[in-house]
C-alpha cells in the first residue's frame, strides 16, 4: 500500500518477494504528482503582439502587395512564364503559321441535275490556341471535314454554268461560312479556292456540239450580215453608175486591170455606152 502527505511520496515497507516490492515501487511512481509548469515569458509576450494586430506597417505592406498584385494580372496572364508539372500537366505545342490543305474531289449534283466532281485548296490558321485545345479534340481534322461538306452545300445550289463562271464568287461564300464556324475553335479561315471542275464524257461532248453549233449559226448570221452590207452598196453604187456614165466607163476599167493581172490570154475591150448607142441607132 502507498499513502500521500502533502503532496510527498512515501513508501511503506512490504513484506514478500522481491517481485512484489518491485511491483509496489512501479505504483508509487505512477500515483506521483507532476507539478505544473508555467508558459515561457517569451510565448506570452508572443500572444500579446498577436493580439494587439498587424500594426501600421502591416499594413502598408499588404496594401502594396495588393497594388502590385492588380498591376501586374494582366501581365501574369498572357505573358510570363509558364511552369508544367511532369505529373499532373501536359504540354501541348500549336502552331500558329498558316496552313493549308486540298478538299478531295467531291461529287456534287448541281442545280440543273449534272453530277460533276470538284476539288479546292483550303488556306486557315489558329488565332487562339486555347480554344483550338479546349473547344475541339481535333481542330485540323475538323476543319478538313467541314470544308468538305462546306463545299458540297454551297455548290449544291448552283448551276453548272454558275459553278463554271463565278467561282470567284463561290469561294467568297465558303471562306465566310468556313470562317464563322470555326470562330468558336479559335481558328481563322484566310482563304478558299476552286481547283478544278470536271464534268462527265457525255457532257463534255454534248458542250462541245453545242459549242459548235453555236460557232456555225453565228457564223452565218455574220455571212449575211455582210451580203446584207454587200447589196446595199452594190445599190447604192448602182444608183451613182446610172447617174454618171463615166462611173460605168471607170469600173469597165477597173475590171479590164483586173482581168490583165490573171495572165489571160483573151481580152475584152469594153466600149463605150455612147458608141454602141451610136451603132445600134444606125441599124
Amino acid at each position: 500500500m502507498s499513502r500521500f502527505h502533502n503532496g510527498d511520496c512515501s513508501k511503506q515497507h512490504t513484506r514478500g518477494f522481491p517481485i512484489l516490492r518491485f511491483l509496489g515501487l512501479m505504483m508509487l511512481r505512477s500515483n506521483c504528482q507532476v507539478m505544473n509548469v508555467e508558459p515561457p515569458a517569451r510565448v506570452t509576450a508572443h500572444r500579446e503582439e498577436s493580439d494587439a494586430g498587424l500594426g501600421c506597417c502591416g499594413w502598408i505592406l499588404v496594401l502594396v502587395s495588393f497594388f502590385f498584385t492588380i498591376l501586374t494580372f494582366p501581365v501574369s496572364v498572357w505573358m510570363c512564364l509558364f511552369f508544367v508539372l511532369p505529373c499532373t500537366d501536359s504540354f501541348i505545342k500549336v502552331d500558329m503559321r498558316t496552313i493549308s490543305f486540298d478538299i478531295p474531289p467531291q461529287e456534287i449534283l448541281t442545280k440543273d441535275s449534272v453530277t460533276v466532281s470538284v476539288d479546292g485548296v483550303v488556306y486557315y490558321r489558329v488565332q487562339n490556341a486555347t480554344l483550338a485545345v479546349a473547344n475541339i479534340t481535333n481542330a485540323d481534322s475538323a476543319t478538313r471535314l467541314l470544308a468538305q461538306t462546306t463545299l458540297r452545300n454551297v455548290l449544291g445550289t448552283k448551276n453548272l454554268s454558275q459553278i463554271l463562271s463565278d467561282r470567284e464568287e463561290i469561294a467568297h461564300n465558303m471562306q465566310s461560312t468556313l470562317d464563322v464556324a470555326t470562330d468558336d475553335w479559335g481558328i481563322k479561315v484566310e482563304r478558299v479556292e476552286i481547283k478544278d471542275v470536271k464534268l462527265p464524257v457525255q457532257l463534255q461532248r454534248a458542250m462541245a456540239a453545242e459549242a459548235e453549233a453555236a460557232r456555225e449559226a453565228r457564223a452565218k448570221v455574220i455571212a449575211a450580215e455582210g451580203e446584207m452590207n454587200a447589196s446595199r452598196a452594190l445599190k447604192e453604187a448602182s444608183i451613182v453608175i446610172s447617174e454618171s456614165p463615166a462611173a460605168l466607163q471607170l469600173r469597165y476599167l477597173q475590171t479590164l486591170t483586173t482581168i490583165a493581172a490573171e495572165k489571160n490570154s483573151t481580152i475584152v475591150f469594153p466600149l463605150p455606152i455612147d458608141m454602141l448607142h451610136g451603132i445600134l441607132g444606125r441599124k
